[in-house]
């Protein structure tokens, strides 16, 4: 099992940028595909962005398409998410999350069984 520790969350304005990082231990770093999803109270967790295990094809939500980037550094076991020009709806807990090794990279939380603890990104007006 994966273990997953998000980091980078924090409290900024509008139009500002923040970066998350999630480092991860246990398994063969690169191997498995690893995402992004958030969530506010009473909904569903929501998808943000993947990265495949090849690193090829990177996938990011229409809602933050040109606005995150993700991006993984191996020799640090990190995955990172960019977020710029930021708006109150992206305020949000953000869940770092890894399927298996070798699987394929989806926009599904059920297919992953990993995830960190969460961050608190919170956007004000």
């Amino acid at each position: 099992q994966v273990q997953l520790v998000e980091s980078g969350g924090g409290l900024v304005q509008t139009g500002d940028s923040l970066r998350l990082s999630c480092v991860a231990s246990g398994g063969v770093f690169g191997t498995y595909p690893m995402a992004w999803f958030r969530q506010t109270p009473g909904k569903e967790r929501e998808f943000v962005a993947v990265f495949p295990w090849r690193g090829i094809s990177t996938n990011v939500a229409d809602s933050v398409k040109g606005r995150f980037t993700v991006s993984r550094v191996n020799a640090k076991n990190t995955l990172y998410l960019q977020m710029n020009n930021l708006t109150p709806d992206d305020t949000a807990v953000y869940y770092c999350a890894a399927r298996s090794s070798w699987t394929t990279g989806t926009s599904d939380s059920r297919d992953y069984n990993s995830w960190g603890q969460g961050t608190q990104v919170t956007v004000s007006a």
